[in-house]
């Protein structure tokens, strides 16, 4: 499969969906900036994706990173993001989304399961978020950090070199 086929338009997400239900396929979602992959974002979606029988990564698009992360945010822009995530074995799907939070690719996407990062707890996602997975028949589940990597902490040891 190339590259470009795992990056869908945010449009077309309902209709790739459905297909996946027409073939008895349950969809695992998490979504993120991942400005800057790395060991903890592989970790992280490789756990996820044993959640269910595809991953689905919402991309937060750059201007949302901006407004999400800081004026110097993203390092990489959301087209190398989403290429160098659909790169990954553990990932079936990549859109970017322009929203800063994540309900309106809940809402399309309606996933078995949303996957968040051990940085939250049941009680600290987005509660919003959180019910409507809910009330769609989905589940939470939360994975653990990956302690010592992320993207500020790559930045910062960049910074002092």
């Amino acid at each position: 499969m190339e590259l470009a086929e795992k990056i869908i338009p945010f449009r077309d997400i309902a209709r790739w969906r459905e297909g996946l239900r027409a073939a008895g396929r349950s969809l695992v979602v998490t979504n993120g900036c991942f400005d800057i992959l790395h060991a903890g974002h592989v970790t992280y979606l490789n756990a996820a994706r044993n959640e269910g029988d595809a991953l689905l990564i919402g991309l937060n698009a750059d201007a949302s990173v901006s407004r999400i992360k800081g004026p110097s945010r993203p390092i990489n822009c959301e087209s190398d993001r989403a290429t160098v995530l659909s790169g990954l074995a553990s990932v079936d799907a990549v859109t970017v989304f322009a929203e800063d939070d994540a309900m309106a690719l809940l809402e399309v996407a309606r996933p078995d399961v949303y996957v968040k990062g051990g940085d939250y707890t049941i009680d600290t996602i987005n509660q919003p978020e959180r019910r409507l997975v809910e009330s769609q028949g989905g589940r939470i589940v939360i994975l653990p950090v990956v302690e010592g990597r992320s993207t500020t902490a790559i930045l910062e040891r960049a910074a002092r070199r």
